[in-house]
């Protein structure tokens, strides 16, 4: 189901902006979005428990060990659970997408200073999240399913002396 969801939230949002870019307006809703989805990104890289929070507290006792088995490993929990990342983006471009039905809200801007904002703030945001993902040594995407590897074949073959 969440594949699904993802789909109809990338056709939704990529029939949104082609009607604002057919319309030539509506920049101030189309920057409020992007500032938006990028809020829900971040909440969807952030871990539900924040890393800093747990060494800070181990720097004031100083490291403990693991105290129950299943405390060793503590499997990714994202703040914005993956659904709820599609949903709210749903959400959004739909608010986005009536909103360009009222002339109120095209407001006349100088777009490419919008792009230029949007663009440094993506940056600026993302480089303190992969620094904070580096620091903490997380990272929020599963790669699949480990698979066990035997070892690798050399390509000698060993003769057995016959006696």
């Amino acid at each position: 189901m969440g594949h699904f969801d993802g789909v109809f939230a990338i056709a939704l949002v990529i029939f949104c902006m082609w009607r604002i870019v057919e319309l030539q307006g509506f920049y101030i809703v189309t920057y409020a979005l992007g500032i938006y989805y990028l809020n829900l990104f971040l909440a969807f890289l952030t871990p539900k428990i924040d890393p800093a929070l747990d060494f800070e507290s181990e720097d004031e006792d100083g490291p403990t060990l693991p105290s129950k088995g299943n405390e060793e490993f503590r499997p990714f929990m994202r703040r914005l659970p993956e659904f709820k990342f599609w949903y709210s983006t749903m959400k959004a471009t739909l608010i986005a997408f009536a909103c360009t039905f009222f002339e109120v809200f095209n407001v006349p801007v100088f777009w490419p200073i919008l792009v230029m904002y949007f663009i440094i703030l993506t940056c600026l945001t993302m480089k303190r999240q992969i620094m904070h993902m580096i620091k903490y040594r997380y990272i929020p995407f599963t790669t699949g399913k480990p698979r066990m590897k035997g070892k690798e074949d050399s390509g000698v073959v060993i003769q057995a002396d016959t006696v």
